[in-house]
């Protein structure tokens, strides 16, 4: 069996340590590098056309692939050295659809589907179905209207965080900031000038005995635990210093209705992955925060002794069962 990875060149542990599981399996893998594509590595298909993928290893015949891991896009990065500005933006989006295209048709496989992961990344869509499946989620706002933060807040005992849908970086002085998520004081509620020009999303602060990252994969949950607050820098948001935690994450038992849960919630995005947050509050409280389709898991493999790169493997392999994920029917080659 042959896997394809979908990727790039400057991919975290992720990718090896689940390339070594697969081969260890017996499996064989290639891996497309989207920020070399369409400049570097090339994909030929149509609906008459044998797929194939063209990288520095040379040609190689798609119809050998039996699953697909759609693990990270980066499409076109190294094109804005190549291409003047104007051209540039219609080339990575050609160079997109043409990617999404073949996912879109291939009869592999895939973890996950692109269309499947574009719309579990809708948040409100999450914490509507976490909360109708029993699951517990705070108090939500997304909006760009300062006066309807200000009544939220308000409701809220002016307790209240910020952050953004999707993670994202911006560039400053020629260094990379990332935006995590922040608490928002009496000045930050009194001055919310900008917003109207970017909307956020504004949630009731949890408070916190634990966070959670709970890493489903297929019908197999894997959940760890670890006391972010200890930390100043990474209170509000482990992820701001996620180094300084990366070993002090520690194997934690979900409580059976709290898992159920999880699973139904993945059943019904149609996902076969991912990387779910939660709260533990003082009083042992589940709070459900989000989903992301493609989170990162290696820091609990290398750090908490999970394996759940052997578990992508297993499910990548087809001996492991997995979720039916197939929106829709595939045009050819099904």
């Amino acid at each position: 069996m042959t896997i394809l990875i979908i990727s790039h060149s400057k991919d975290v542990e992720c990718t090896p340590m689940v390339v070594e599981a697969i081969q260890a399996r017996g499996g064989a893998t290639l891996c497309l590098n989207t920020d070399k594509f369409p400049s570097e590595e090339q994909v030929i298909f149509g609906n008459h056309q044998s797929p194939c993928l063209i990288n520095q290893q040379g040609a190689h015949d798609l119809r050998t692939v039996s699953a697909v891991w759609n693990r990270r896009m980066r499409v076109g990065t190294d094109l804005a050295a190549l291409l003047d500005q104007e051209y540039l933006a219609p080339s990575i989006d050609e160079a997109t659809r043409t990617l999404l295209g073949f996912l879109g048709t291939t009869p592999a496989f895939v973890l996950d589907p692109v269309i499947n992961v574009s719309s579990a990344g809708n948040k409100l869509l999450q914490l509507q179905l976490a909360r109708g499946l029993g699951l517990t989620v705070p108090n939500t706002l997304i909006t760009s209207d300062a006066e309807a933060v200000t009544h939220f807040a308000e409701a809220n005992q002016d307790s209240v965080i910020a952050k953004m849908q999707a993670g994202f970086k911006v560039f400053r002085g020629g260094r990379e900031h990332g935006i995590f998520t922040n608490t928002l004081s009496r000045e930050d509620l009194a001055d919310l000038s900008g917003l109207e020009l970017c909307p956020m999303m504004f949630q009731a602060s949890i408070p916190k005995k634990l966070e959670l990252r709970v890493i489903v994969v297929g019908h197999q949950v894997y959940a760890a635990g670890v006391d972010s607050s200890a930390n100043p820098e990474t209170k509000e948001d482990w992820r701001r210093n996620g180094r300084a935690l990366k070993d002090q994450w520690q194997p934690f038992s979900l409580p059976a209705e709290v898992e159920r849960g999880l699973l139904l919630l993945m059943d019904k995005l149609f996902l076969n992955y991912g990387a779910i947050d939660l709260i533990l509050t003082p009083d042992d409280r589940y709070i459900f925060l989000e989903v992301n389709p493609v989170g990162e898991f290696f820091w609990l493999d290398r750090y908490a002794g999970f394996n759940i790169s052997a578990g992508l493997a297993a499910l990548l392999l087809g001996k492991a069962q997995r979720r039916h994920t197939d929106l829709y029917p595939r045009p050819w080659g099904a």
